[in-house]
């Protein structure tokens, strides 16, 4: 099975998840490994930013079945019973959903989401970005998101994203790119020249934290640049840098008109601890969820019980921005949802019908117990790694979770076999936020879950191997039992 697009040279060329090769080598040999974590750590590999994200979660949806349809079409009229289909937009959120069998336009049907996010604290490079300083040529980043930010320092960076190109024909094309080998590098300081350095490590984002691309050489800098239109970038970045673009999509400087680059780290994604049990990798916040929504749909989709699958309207969507309050086209608090439930409920009287028969599981990641700072956790409050999924729960609703909510999802967990773990943050601590209270207010019964995980926005985070089938497994029971199972609650 194909399960994703590796982007080279702006063209999609396909790798099958059981080849050998980079993408595998840190985790396929080892036994140990679940099957369900081999196939994750191929997805994130791949998934540098969000356009990489959605590009390959539209491949494995695809090689399920799923037909692309287009938000500008009117394809309401084309959706049909046992129907799979997707859409994306700006190349950076994605919504899937498939149509079960007793499906009729005109009557009810509630929708059972899966909501997450594909973006990351991350570096981007910034639309002027050329700079330069006693022999070093250097590029303009800007922070983006609550990173980590001293995890940034001495690693091996590079660049990944999007570039507009201009066609032979006068027209104009995205391409997806990915650098695969490191380019640049933000060094720390020597503690010789530093002596206080651990004990608290400073530095100022704007003018200690800009990475290193190379050495300046005398012919880089005779290189004169004149802006002949608006649209020329030419003379916003160094002519070294719009060349090591231009080789790897394999055009010509001028003909890069703009890009969308982000600085990832090339180390890949593994498998770690004694028994494997662990998960060491960039973006883990929140590729993991938005790869195992994908893969419960994709397989929901693909078995044999679908074609006479009935209920709701399944759906997942990966969302833009949520590092940054999903206040975006592309984020949680755009139009996406609402525009999907009215497009399938197209009357007021059927929109707050099926509104009042949908289910919203917000999957982010949750904080795992650390060893070396329990007193950072509630005492009784304090998930584990591969303990199976965390129910995230916040009186002052910066999670949406209720009691309601709270039990459907325990039962649809239940179903699987697997068990739940709960999470409230401290009184003397601010709790962190997700796409679901945003989602809950078009009034969505909503519960916010996701998995225990340690170094949250760090460049390097740990999560569990186990823990993303029992993510899968938690939506693939509501994607299967949901409507059931609302059917026995009854609430006055």
């Amino acid at each position: 099975m194909f399960l994703f697009s590796r982007v080279q040279k702006g063209e999609d060329v396909m790798v099958n998840a059981n080849a050998s090769g980079k993408e595998l080598s840190s985790c396929a040999s080892m036994a140990q490994c679940p099957e369900a974590a081999k196939r994750f750590l191929t997805f994130i590999n791949a998934s540098p930013t969000p356009f990489h994200a959605v590009h390959n979660a539209g491949i494995r949806l695809e090689a399920a079945g799923f037909r692309k349809i287009r938000e500008s079409d009117n394809w309401e009229k084309n959706l049909q019973p046992r129907g799979k289909y997707y859409f994306t937009r700006n190349q950076t959120s994605l919504v899937a959903f498939t149509v079960p069998s007793n499906w009729k336009t005109g009557h009810p049907t509630g929708v059972s989401i899966v909501a997450t996010h594909v973006d990351s604290p991350n570096l981007r490079v910034r639309p002027v970005s050329k700079l330069s300083s006693l022999g070093y040529l250097q590029v303009g980043v800007e922070t983006y998101g609550g990173g980590i930010w001293h995890s940034w320092f001495d690693r091996d960076l590079s660049l990944a994203g999007r570039v507009i190109v201009i066609q032979q024909d006068g027209s104009f094309h995205s391409k997806l790119i990915k650098i695969d080998r490191p380019l640049l590098r933000i060094p720390t300081l020597a503690i010789h020249l530093d002596r206080n350095v651990n004990d608290s490590f400073k530095f100022n984002q704007q003018t200690e934290f800009m990475p290193i691309l190379g050495l300046i050489e005398d012919t880089l800098n005779k290189v004169e640049v004149i802006n002949t239109s608006a649209s020329s970038i030419q003379g916003n970045h160094h002519p070294a840098l719009l060349a090591i673009l231009a080789e790897e999509l394999s055009v010509a400087p001028e003909e890069i008109r703009d890009f969308e680059l982000h600085l990832y780290d090339t180390q890949a994604s593994v498998s770690g601890g004694i028994s494997n049990e662990f998960i060491f990798s960039p973006r883990l916040d929140n590729m993991f969820s938005s790869s195992c929504a994908v893969e419960a749909l994709a397989a929901h989709a693909e078995s044999p019980s679908f074609d006479t699958s009935s209920g709701n309207i399944n759906c997942i969507a990966l969302f833009n921005h949520e590092e940054i309050g999903s206040v975006s086209t592309t984020g949680a608090e755009s139009s996406l949802i609402p525009s999907l439930l009215q497009r399938l409920s197209p009357t007021p009287t059927l929109y707050s019908q099926s509104l009042s028969r949908s289910f919203l599981v917000s999957a982010d990641m949750g904080h795992a117990i650390h060893p070396n700072y329990s007193s950072k956790h509630e005492d009784n409050h304090r998930p584990i790694i591969n303990g199976g999924m965390v129910i995230k729960t916040n009186a002052k609703q910066r999670y949406a979770t209720d009691a309601i909510s709270a039990f459907l999802f325990k039962k649809l967990v239940e179903r699987k076999g697997g068990m739940v773990q709960e999470f409230e943050v401290r009184n003397d601590m601010p709790c962190g936020s997700t796409v679901g209270p945003m989602l809950s207010k078009i009034g969505l019964r909503t519960v916010d879950v996701g998995n225990a995980m340690l170094s949250m926005h760090s460049i390097r985070e740990t999560a569990g191997s186990h823990d993303v089938q029992h993510a899968i497994d938690a939506f693939s029971s509501l994607f299967e039992g949901f409507a059931e199972l609302d059917n026995t609650l009854s609430i006055d």
